[in-house]
């Protein structure tokens, strides 16, 4: 069968309809998605060992003949094991398989196989749980380097590996978007070895090409974007000015003198809202460092001016706690904050749209609902985001649509995930960065700890010590369900020993803590639900919350003094900072308590890192230097288009040609109306797709 990028994955070999709706949910359905999807590491398993010489540390490749029949034995319900004893010239090999009966058919005895997997001593054996095997004479996964693809579950990465494999003859229809001469003065690959290589690569040089021209093509087309946006703020004019006010008469609404920091950050956002230019100010901070405050001060400001602002939180739960916090700080000033999210009643949210378009609201907090139909502004002048990575250019261009005056409105975006200045500088190309580096007095640091499995049990006795206090703890767990599908013949289940929020928390509430009240939160649940969950432990009903990474952007609850982390090393080091700021917010000592079983040194300097420093910007130096080639902020959106590739913080010399590359294009054709330049304007408009107008 010819393959072209337009053949569905179904009419491939081992693709039928389950198979096909779990690729689905990776975005996977034709053969052109599976070119498109870069593996995220590789193995290195060219290098092929005897049994004696095959050292314990990592996964490594063995070739030994089977010197039995496999030995199927049924353990209980649910557990089959195969073991089977290999060898060859220098030794025997014990190798087990959990669930995997088809292997006892798969080996033969007498017959050669290449069986990679960890190599273990117990006692004088030697064994291999679970390997990855082919006949020696069929190599395909063996003996080459070998693509680790992202998964979801159900779908294995021998399964992924198979079908990019299979798809890769039809690479030569990919079209050659860059122009010529940026491939030749950059010296880059071709699109179709860059593809070909990329998956299957034939050694570490040509692995090195196609990994630079298509981190290169990523960093290009981002930058193209970002000049282009910039080019269209600057068509747009001045934005609304506001007369200078007394700060004094803010700063008197707050309950505590601002920091240093904070002060100067409400300086900055005060001196582009009076200088006549739309501000486009992104202000970066620390958990905890007091973004609100200059928020609420921008809304103050404009406020006073007669116009409105509004506030887009990412979850209702938090928009709520900015609606109650703002209300409490500005209604003393006459300013009237409004609030409006999805779960509210019909009728709540015809009133609130109602007060927005005539002028009786000038500070509304809201969800994604702000952007909904059939909101309008009487006048709306500032928007401000919280936590931008959430928020892509899209939302904040579909809420300047509304804003019901002839220009844009001010942009101030807060986001509580600290990036280098200079790549901030670089990634938030439409921005100007403010920083506040300082955290408030008073606030006491958080002692962070890293524990193995061994030490469970002590620190289940620590989260009663603390309820016993009255205090409350989090516990977050890295999966909302336990994986209901089996591991693939060969394979580990990606989500193996995860622990998921539902049945841990029954686990728990059943056999460790029966007598404490437990909730539940995760992303699966309605709104309603989930506010209904926040609410019951914020008003300290719940004494422990087992949830996902929901909550890291969430409600303060200062009565909370402990925060556990599950499988911690599955986490990224930001977004394990961010989480720790759960905690912390009351005036009780508090503890964040990292839970891993990983056999990674590296995972484990990652997290002895994190319990070292409170310094966010010191842990998203480490987190870029550590997680490589790859999105720095996880799965979230942050604004800008996601990288495949290209690695932020290695990448910083590709990144700058990329930029001046970019920029020399647009000075020749600022409109890229060129037919040569058409490809780029293409691609750009492609990457940067969730803004639909973005460039009209």
């Amino acid at each position: 069968m010819e393959i072209s990028r337009s053949t569905p994955l179904t009419q491939l070999p081992g693709v039928g309809e389950v198979r096909a709706k779990k690729l689905e949910k990776l975005g996977l359905t034709a053969a052109g998605d599976l070119l498109a999807w870069y593996p995220r590491d590789y193995e290195d398993r060219r290098r092929i060992y005897n049994i004696a010489q095959a050292p314990t540390e990592g996964r490594v490749c063995i070739t030994a003949m089977a010197a039995e029949h496999p030995r199927l034995s049924r353990i209980r319900k649910g557990l089959e094991l195969v073991q089977v004893k290999v060898a060859d010239h220098t030794g025997a090999l014990h190798l087990t398989f959990f669930n995997q009966s088809y292997v006892e058919r798969a080996i033969r005895a007498g017959e050669e196989y290449i069986f990679y997997g960890a190599v273990e001593v117990q006692g004088r054996r030697r064994t291999m749980v679970n390997p990855i095997f082919e006949r020696a004479e069929k190599q395909t996964f063996t003996g080459c380097i070998m693509p680790v693809y992202r998964l979801t579950a159900g779908i294995s990465n021998h399964l992924l590996a198979a079908l990019a494999r299979q798809v890769l003859p039809c690479a030569h229809e990919l079209p050659e978007t860059l122009p010529q001469h940026i491939r030749q003065n950059h010296h880059l690959a071709a699109a179709e070895f860059a593809v070909k290589n990329i998956h299957f690569p034939a050694d570490e040089q040509a692995l090195e090409l196609a990994r630079r021209r298509l981190a290169f093509e990523e960093l290009f087309y981002l930058a193209a974007g970002l000049c282009l946006l910039k080019q269209r703020r600057e068509k747009l004019g001045g934005g609304i000015t506001f007369p200078l006010q007394a700060k004094e008469e803010f700063l008197a609404l707050l309950p505590f003198t601002p920091t240093a920091a904070q002060s100067r950050v409400m300086d900055e956002t005060a001196a582009d809202m009076t200088s006549g230019r739309i501000m486009n100010r992104l202000v970066q901070g620390d958990v905890g460092s007091g973004k609100t405050a200059v928020a609420a001060y921008a809304g103050w400001l404009c406020a006073k001016g007669g116009f409105q602002s509004a506030l887009m939180a990412p979850t209702e739960v938090l928009a709520e706690q900015h609606f109650r916090s703002l209300s409490q700080l500005l209604a003393p000033a006459g300013v009237r904050v409004g609030l409006l999210t999805g779960s509210m009643r019909t009728a709540e949210k015809q009133k609130v749209r109602a007060a927005l378009a005539a002028g009786d609201i000038d500070f509304v907090v809201g969800t994604h609902a702000l952007i909904s139909e059939g909101v309008t502004f009487h006048a709306l002048a500032l928007i401000v985001a919280d936590e931008q990575h959430r928020f892509g250019v899209a939302q904040r261009a579909a809420l300047a649509a509304k804003s019901g005056q002839n220009v844009s409105p001010h942009v101030l975006v807060m986001s509580a995930t600290p990036i280098p200045r200079t790549l901030a500088l670089i990634i938030y190309g439409d921005l100007d960065v403010s920083v506040i580096d300082q955290l408030p007095p008073g606030r006491t640091p958080i002692a962070t700890y890293v524990v193995r499995e061994d030490k469970r049990q002590r620190m289940y006795n620590f989260v009663r010590r603390q309820v016993a206090e009255g205090r409350q703890a989090y516990i977050i767990c890295p999966a909302v369900e336990d994986n209901p599908d089996a591991a693939l013949p060969g394979e580990e289940s990606p989500a193996l020993n995860l622990k998921a929020v539902k049945t841990y928390a029954e686990t728990l509430q059943k056999e460790i803590f029966p007598d404490l009240r437990l909730g539940i939160l995760h992303g699966k649940m309605r709104p309603r639900e989930k506010e209904a969950a926040m609410s019951a432990f914020s008003s300290g009903e719940t004494q422990v919350l087992v949830a996902t990474t929901v909550v890291e952007v969430g409600v303060d609850v200062p009565n909370a003094s402990l925060i556990i982390v599950e499988n911690a090393d599955r986490f990224g080091l930001s977004q394990l900072h961010q989480l720790r700021g759960r905690v912390g917010r009351g005036q009780h000592q508090s503890h964040c308590v990292l839970i891993t079983s990983t056999r990674s040194l590296e995972a484990m300097e990652r997290l002895h890192t994190l319990a070292s420093t409170t310094d966010g910007f010191k842990i998203s130096e480490e987190d870029l230097k550590a997680r490589g080639p790859g999105d720095f902020f996880g799965n979230r959106q942050h604004g800008l288009p996601q990288m495949k590739l290209a690695d932020l913080a290695g990448d910083m010399r590709l990144l700058t040609q990329a930029q001046q590359a970019a920029r020399a294009l647009l000075e020749e054709d600022p409109q890229l109306v060129r037919p040569e330049n058409r490809p780029v304007w293409e691609r750009v408009c492609q990457l940067f797709s969730d803004t639909p107008d973005i460039f009209n």
